[in-house]
């Protein structure tokens, strides 16, 4: 049984870097246009051709989201678009829209195409209508269970992905309208404003004004609020289902969850396969471990067991868990090509992500081996000048440190609290 790909979200130019050298299989992004994350850092055209250029050498694959739902005037220029998806040598572009694919077959017929989740996909004939149709994969809904999965996969032969970490949204597979009725930015146009997470109360018609907490909670309640995807603990029970790929969520996310759930899952799937379940079992606690230390909600299987009920919603708040802060990374060779040459050998230049000073401990993620933490004593700026708190966003900084910080390294703080 062949290992899934491991297909990671790429927001911005860093994240794809990160992704890829965190062990990613292949990476999912936005270009200028036609997408569902418009607040992405996404990327232009001489920016996909260098993510394109950048992948393929690594021998990895790319896939470019063309996954909104298109109104007329949009045709007008997606000919042109497809066509240079297709000259690039994009791996596939992801689509929910009819339209769109028939476009894509005509003016762009060697562009691999992916029918997007948010084509609602729950069944095998569905499934095998759009393979009919000449798409290569299916990315599933999330609303499948454990046995649907298992039936559709026994009843399909093409390509199938499916979401196993990753925010869920409270509408079928991200087709909402609240953002658009509320804000009047649509979500399935790419500007989703997340209304589901704001705090909500009940008012009654003939009593304006008077407001009436659904939950007891003066703040609101938070009935939209969904637990996010995690199915760490779960692969060994999907990996007999043979499915092709699988997607983590979150192109809007930080380097630091891009890092840490692609290296998590990274690892999971190549023991899982590579040295069975009894290792996987034997490692997964703390893998688990390092999953609580990313910025998430609450984790929840989703659908995997069937409809999720309250358990699997946050009704108090709609606030992230962060036990710890993302305060930097480690600068790679090119980035620091620039940089002062400061002579002392146990020292390694950073990049600030956000405040930390001298006498803090800092636990350092890498992309391979277990993470690892040191004090900071010393520190200087790049003029050499010795430095008590790096204050200022993004600015570079030389650390002592008692080994390297490696590139693509990323530097995180336990909150007060949890130290």
């Amino acid at each position: 049984m062949k290992k899934p790909e491991l297909l990671a979200p790429a927001g911005d130019w860093e994240k794809l870097k990160y992704a890829l050298a965190y062990g990613a299989d292949a990476v999912y992004m936005g270009g200028p246009s036609f997408g569902l994350r418009a607040y992405a850092g996404n990327f232009n055209l001489d920016e996909l051709e260098r993510a394109v250029i950048w992948t393929h050498k690594l021998q990895k694959k790319i896939y470019i989201t063309v996954n909104i739902f298109a109104h007329e005037a949009d045709f007008e220029e997606l000919p042109a678009y497809l066509k240079r998806l297709e000259a690039l040598g994009a791996d596939g572009a992801i689509i929910s829209d009819p339209g769109i694919i028939a476009l894509a077959q005509d003016v762009a017929p060697s562009l691999p195409l992916h029918l997007s989740t948010q084509a609602n996909n729950t069944n095998s004939y569905s499934i095998r209508f759009w393979l009919n149709q000449g798409i290569e994969r299916v990315v599933l809904a999330r609303e499948l269970s454990l046995e649907e999965l298992r039936e559709i996969r026994t009843k399909v032969e093409g390509g199938l992905e499916v979401f196993i970490h990753g925010a869920m949204c409270m509408s079928y597979s991200g087709r909402c309208l609240l953002s658009n009725y509320l804000t009047g930015r649509d979500a399935n146009r790419g500007e989703c404003t997340q209304p589901c997470r704001w705090g909500y109360a009940l008012v009654e018609e003939k009593r304006p004004g008077e407001v009436f907490p659904i939950e007891e909670d003066e703040r609101g309640t938070y009935v939209f609020n969904s637990h996010d995807l995690c199915l760490l603990s779960h692969l060994p029970l999907i990996k007999p289902l043979n499915l092709d790929s699988y997607k983590i969520e979150g192109r809007m996310k930080s380097v630091h969850y891009v890092a840490s759930t692609v290296k998590v899952y990274r690892e999971a799937i190549d023991t899982l396969w590579e040295d069975g379940e009894s290792s996987f079992q034997g490692k997964l606690a703390q893998w688990l471990e390092e999953m609580d230390k990313v910025s998430h909600r609450d984790y929840s299987p989703g659908f995997l067991f069937g409809k999720p009920g309250a358990k699997s919603h946050n009704l108090e708040t709609s606030q992230y868990v962060r036990d710890y802060d993302f305060v930097g990374v480690g600068l790679s060779e090119e980035e620091g090509e620039n940089l002062p040459t400061i002579a002392d050998q146990g020292a390694s230049w950073v990049e600030q992500r956000n405040n930390f000073k001298c006498g803090e401990v800092l636990e350092v993620l890498t992309p391979q081996g277990n993470p690892w933490s040191f004090q900071i004593r010393e520190m200087w700026d790049m003029d050499g000048e010795p430095l008590e708190v790096a204050r200022h966003a993004q600015q570079k900084i030389k650390i002592r440190t008692p080994q390297k910080i490696l590139p693509y390294s990323v530097l995180r703080r336990a909150k007060s609290d949890k130290k």
